[in-house]
């Protein structure tokens, strides 16, 4: 791609005149290749640490795969309740970075450190009831998810440690959402790379017993886990801890709440709020309507669902980035550079859709045997693939679409997009297929794409409808 900064091609893909579509622009408009190449800044290192987050998930499962189908499976149960958690901590985040990115535009320094301080005030005393919470009812919670006997107490032990170590991961997480709003988005990827590679070298000693470690099984790549997170947060902190930066907690006079930034994070932060609940809920549904198909087929759509979050993070890096685009531009009253930054990442995404798509065809079922040699689940694996060499075009589009939405504020479209989408689509099409029409996993894959089309076509139209581009923060 560096190719394309230096040249007439990259101005011809990005014809920014196109990208208006008859629109007058605001202001003077910068050529293609600078637009590419300031959208290129800011979104690689959200690509890097998006994609280093998913293969980290990826070695986790394939780590964990030695012990058996049943440790996939039970590491797996525990993935929406572990979002549903999350689920308050990331619609805040999502305010957060918008909000911090509208006043990086508007070059209010003072209000995005306000912003900041009072997001991780909020967030410590949420993450105490949360944790605790998570930790005590862990074992309803889990059955409720659809866990079988031989799956239980390894996703119980799993739940407990990721939830009683919760708050490294959510203060990174504010902190890093409020880096990216600022443009910052290398802080977020250096600080991922660190705790993902203490992660893989602690799932390692502690999975399989090795250096004189003890063998803690599932449980070991939890603690692992969560010591990975310790290391993410203190880096975080860090990074908000020098004053010449356009984010430091040092430039805070006083750490109190104000009204219009409580009023921001309210109003954002409620409607993805919503969006997170929506998502979990068809998400959770889902997962317990193929974790009935029993173990095996659970296992298989775990390693299948481990493989598209490696498609997932290629379109949440450059989301991210759209972010902190469409925020900046629209901090700067310029809508026009808003919608054609959106059209930008749209076209690194379809780049990026392709490579994978034929990754995907020509290597899926190598890619499968990395997680399992069991022929029930190789012979799942052939499908599963096939599938999401189609489903990634659909996903990293919508998934873009999100972003440059969430930027512009628009969070209540996209609350209900998940909505009607999510928690109604997914589920109910994946039903519809794998049990009255009788198509087991193909059937709730299926359901699946079916999601990912509605929610492409929803963001989609009110991308290109441009009301977006007129909400205030």
């Amino acid at each position: 791609m560096a190719s394309l900064t230096d040249g007439r091609l990259a101005d011809r893909l990005f014809d920014v005149k196109r990208f208006l579509r008859g629109s007058a622009p605001l202001g003077d408009i910068p050529p293609g290749r600078a637009m590419f190449r300031n959208a290129l800044l800011v979104a690689w290192p959200s690509i890097l640490e998006s994609f280093l987050v998913a293969l980290v998930g990826v070695i986790d499962t394939v780590m964990v795969s030695s012990l058996g189908s049943y440790a996939i499976a039970a590491v797996g149960l525990t993935t929406q309740p572990k979002f549903i958690c999350l689920a308050v901590f990331i619609s805040l985040n999502v305010a957060v970075s918008a909000l911090v990115a509208r006043r990086r535009g508007e070059d209010d320094r003072e209000s995005a450190n306000s912003i900041l301080v009072q997001a991780l005030v909020v967030t410590i005393g949420l993450t105490v009831v949360i944790s605790a919470a998570a930790v005590i009812f862990a074992d309803p919670i889990i059955r409720l998810a659809g866990s079988a006997e031989d799956t239980h107490e390894a996703a119980v032990s799993y739940f407990r440690i990721i939830s009683g170590g919760m708050v490294f991961n959510v203060l990174s997480m504010v902190i890093n959402a409020a880096q990216r709003g600022a443009g910052n988005t290398k802080i977020a990827m250096r600080t991922n790379i660190v705790s993902n590679g203490v992660n893989i070298i602690f799932n390692y000693l502690l999975i399989g017993g090795h250096f004189g470690f003890p063998r803690l099984e599932v449980a070991g790549a939890a603690v692992a886990t969560v010591i990975g997170t310790v290391f993410a947060c203190g880096m975080s902190i860090f990074s908000v801890l020098k004053k010449d930066r356009f984010l430091s907690l040092l430039s805070v006079k006083k750490i109190g709440f104000d009204r219009r930034s409580l009023r921001s994070l309210a109003d954002l932060g409620a409607s993805t709020l919503a969006e997170q609940i929506f998502l979990r809920i068809g998400f959770l549904t889902y997962a317990i309507i193929v974790a009935r198909l029993g173990t095996t087929a659970f296992a298989a759509h775990q390693v299948g669902m481990n493989i598209m979050s490696i498609s997932f993070s290629f379109g949440d890096g450059l989301s991210v980035a759209a972010v902190a685009l469409v925020g900046r531009s629209l901090g700067e009253k310029r809508q026009d550079l808003a919608k054609i930054y959106g059209a930008i990442c749209q076209r690194m995404g379809l780049t990026f859709s392709i490579i994978l798509c034929i990754i995907y065809v020509t290597c899926g079922e190598m890619i499968f045997t990395l997680f399992s040699d069991e022929t029930v689940i190789l012979k799942y694996g052939s499908m599963i693939m096939d599938m999401i060499a189609v489903i990634v075009f659909m996903q990293i589009t919508q998934v873009i679409y999100s972003g440059c939405l969430r930027g512009g504020g628009d969070t209540k479209f996209v609350a209900l997009v998940s909505l009607v989408s999510v928690a109604f689509f997914r589920p109910f099409s994946g039903w519809l297929f794998c049990y009255p029409l009788g198509m087991g996993l193909t059937g709730a894959w299926i359901g699946l794409a079916i999601d990912q089309f509605c929610r492409l076509a929803m963001t989609f139209f009110r991308f290109k409808s441009g009301k977006w581009t007129m909400h205030k923060i």
